[in-house]
């Protein structure tokens, strides 16, 4: 299995998206921590990332048509050759439509599993000496407080580093 997210992790993440060599801001970095915990849509939320879609759908259909389409032909090719032809037009449009809702859920996936990769690369420079599996859901809690609380931009991070060295 981590041979799987190694090879998406690698090839598939850097080529499906567009990455800036900015490094995210501190806010940024908060920002995106909390919209990722939260588990809200993040396409477009990320700075520094753009999925780039005809890329993405190339990579979906691909892995469609091995995982899906070639087995299924293989091990359904005489029932689906003899099949009525009326009912062959409603399942290929069940199968479009099947193939177009797994796609969408596969782009969430993808821009979910990239925006963690920036977090955690932001994360090492504005959190270095603390972890991030340990340490993302109480920076999260506590930049939720510091908005509540109206604490000035510029002391949030001061805010947020006090809170989490005091506890």
């Amino acid at each position: 299995m981590q041979l799987i997210y190694n090879f998406i992790d690698n090839k598939i993440l850097p080529f499906t998206f567009r990455i800036s060599e900015q490094p995210m801001l501190y806010r940024e970095l908060l920002l995106a921590n909390k919209l990722f915990d939260d588990g809200m849509k993040l396409e477009g939320k990320i700075p520094g990332m753009r999925i780039r879609v005809g890329r993405a759908i190339l990579v979906f259909a691909v892995l469609w048509h091995i995982v899906l389409v070639l087995p299924a032909t293989a091990i359904f090719h005489a029932p689906l050759a003899k099949m009525d032809c009326h009912v062959a037009i409603v399942a290929s449009v069940l199968f479009t439509g099947f193939f177009f809702s797994l796609y969408f859920v596969f782009k969430e996936w993808l821009i979910d599993r990239m925006a963690l990769h920036r977090i955690q690369k932001a994360w090492k420079s504005h959190f270095a000496h603390f972890d991030y599996k340990a340490h993302h859901k109480e920076v999260t809690a506590l930049y939720s407080k510091a908005l509540e609380e109206e604490v000035p931009a510029k002391e949030i991070q001061l805010y947020i580093l006090n809170k989490l060295i005091s506890e």
